[in-house]
């Protein structure tokens, strides 16, 4: 009998086996523009490896079998361990080859390190977002502890400043590398971190380097596995920073203990816990009292890590859509080739060309944080671009869906992982709100963030009607800035900075194009055809 019913035909090929560094011009332009082109080649290998359909395997293997909490060993003894699936480790594993987490603070650190690491983050993000979790706090924290280390843990330098991933469970001066969490929300408080209760009692002498007992929580104790967590506790000069380690200096395990791993809408492959301290031991970094200039530190840096991770996963979205357009035919012609969806897919790509321009601007930023107004810049744009780029992430990878059908809704697709990936970087180190906020208060208190705004932005004038027309409201809107308006003041901000950087290094259509979509009140309006063709060549490297 014959119980073949139809041919299965018109089915696109998934994207597997691309180079995610040469397929995205954008990226590669920004690299070399910003002082990291002696990069360019390992970033060429690096995105061969990343986009083989084996590196992407991992990524799904890592979410489809997501870590264990293992509180007891088989005799009873406590454990308050992670086991996770291979797969993790070997995202790890290349993480840390291709020094995501420390290469700004190597030794031989090379002008354009914050540019070539901000690039590899994007890469690594376009496979599988859960790894970078340990990595941006790990890399936000190298800085501090490598300033402030406390004499018990001198023997931390060497693995915070190595390129081996080791995930054994034994004290951290006996490892090729490290791992380093954070600890600073509980039950009552949330971002508000001045209403934590957990306590800090010195051990001897109180002070800076010096052993506190630390009773209390954590809601959130990111990556429980890690050598060792900066936690906030309450000592009797106020909110303080404390290094808490896994295991002591004498090898003793910490009376950590792990109470549950989170179970999250998204960001499955990572381990999020709740935690308890019963009496665990931590060191005092700075004086009590700076914990939150401590935190602040590392936060600003994990901030901007959210909003490169967000456009990572946006950048694979637009990179799958595209692909499956190129690919698959309806109403006679390939869907690339359909006006309406030429209209979506072209918008789409002229985000990612915006968010690309601002981050490596601001990537570079960071490196010059010894001049003034490249400080100013990083201060303001950092909290921006975090509100500006995670929140537009949810609805992007929405509509890259949409471009796939019922296809890119189901769990074969690479999109709704994705999809649930997106809301976490919103969230996590600040939401939306507490991002305004930093904003209006830099704005308000930063020495020379006017002047510099009025060199970014006045550099450019007179190049676009809508840029200068969105310069002179938000110029007025600044001169007594209220928190009700914060969220607009903070979207403003980040198209204008986005805007004068396509202005200054983009193709005239190109620029007068995204300027149009961003800043016209009226914009809707379609995107010439001309810029069309030119932005989605360059959204696949110039193949398709």
């Amino acid at each position: 009998m014959q119980w073949q019913t139809h041919t299965v035909f018109n089915q696109p090929i998934p994207l597997n086996n691309s180079n995610l560094f040469l397929s995205d011009t954008a990226l590669r332009e920004a690299v070399q523009r910003e002082d990291a082109a002696w990069d360019a080649e390992l970033l060429a290998s690096i995105g061969q490896q990343l986009g083989t359909a084996e590196s992407l395997e991992l990524g799904r293997l890592a979410n489809a079998n997501p870590p264990e909490l293992l509180r007891y060993d088989a005799s009873g003894e406590r454990l308050d361990d992670v086991r996770f699936h291979p797969a993790w480790h070997l995202l790890m594993q290349g993480l840390f080859a291709n020094r995501v987490h420390n290469l700004p603070w190597q030794e031989e650190r090379r002008r354009g390190s914050f540019v070539a690491r901000a690039a590899r983050f994007i890469l690594h993000a376009q496979v599988e977002a859960g790894t970078l979790c340990p990595v941006t706090m790990t890399f936000a924290a190298t800085p501090l502890l490598l300033q402030s280390l406390p004499s018990a843990f001198s023997d931390w330098t060497k693995p915070l400043l190595s390129d081996r991933y080791d995930a054994h469970l034994q004290p951290a001066g006996q490892k090729r590398g490290l791992l380093i969490g954070m600890g600073m929300t509980e039950k009552q408080g949330g971002s508000d971190v001045l209403t934590n209760t957990t306590r800090a009692e010195p051990v001897g002498s109180p002070g800076p380097g010096e052993a506190y007992r630390l009773v209390g929580h954590k809601w959130f104790y990111s990556v429980p596995q890690s050598d060792g967590h900066l936690v906030l506790a309450q000592a009797k000069g106020g909110l303080s920073c404390f290094l808490v380690p896994r295991f002591l200096p004498d090898g003793q395990r910490n009376a950590v203990r792990l109470e549950r791993l989170k179970d999250k809408l998204g960001n499955r492959s990572n381990a999020s816990s709740e935690a308890e301290f019963c009496d665990a031991l931590g060191w005092l970094l700075g004086d009590e009292g700076e914990g939150v200039r401590q935190i602040l530190k590392m936060g600003a840096m994990t901030r901007f890590d959210c909003a490169l991770g967000s456009h990572g996963l946006m950048r694979r979205a637009l990179s799958v859509a595209l692909y499956h357009a190129h690919q698959r035919q309806a109403f006679g012609k390939n869907l690339i080739d359909q006006p309406l969806m030429r209209q979506v897919l072209g918008r789409m790509a002229l985000q990612l060309e915006g968010q690309t321009a601002l981050l490596f601007r601001l990537a570079r930023a960071w490196e010059a944080q010894g001049d003034e107004r490249e400080r100013a810049f990083c201060r303001l744009m950092t909290p921006a671009a975090k509100f500006n780029v995670c929140k537009a992430g949810i609805p992007f990878v929405a509509e890259a869906m949409e471009v796939l059908g019922g296809i890119g809704y189901c769990e074969e697709s690479e999109l709704p992982r994705l999809y649930r990936e997106m809301p976490v970087n919103s969230i996590w180190e600040g939401s939306g709100n507490i991002m305004c906020l930093d904003v209006l208060r830099v704005l308000a208190k930063q020495p020379g963030v006017m002047e510099m705004l009025s060199g970014e932005f006045e550099e450019v004038k007179g190049q676009n009607r809508h840029f200068d027309r969105a310069w002179r409201q938000l110029a007025q809107r600044l001169r007594k800035p209220h928190e009700a308006d914060g969220r607009a003041i903070t979207r403003q901000l980040y198209r204008l900075a986005t805007g004068a950087q396509l202005l200054r290094h983009a193709s005239v259509p190109t620029a007068e194009a995204w300027c149009q979509m961003m800043l016209d009140p009226r914009g809707d309006a379609q995107v010439a055809e001309n810029c069309l063709s030119d932005v989605l060549l360059r959204a696949t490297g110039g193949i398709g």
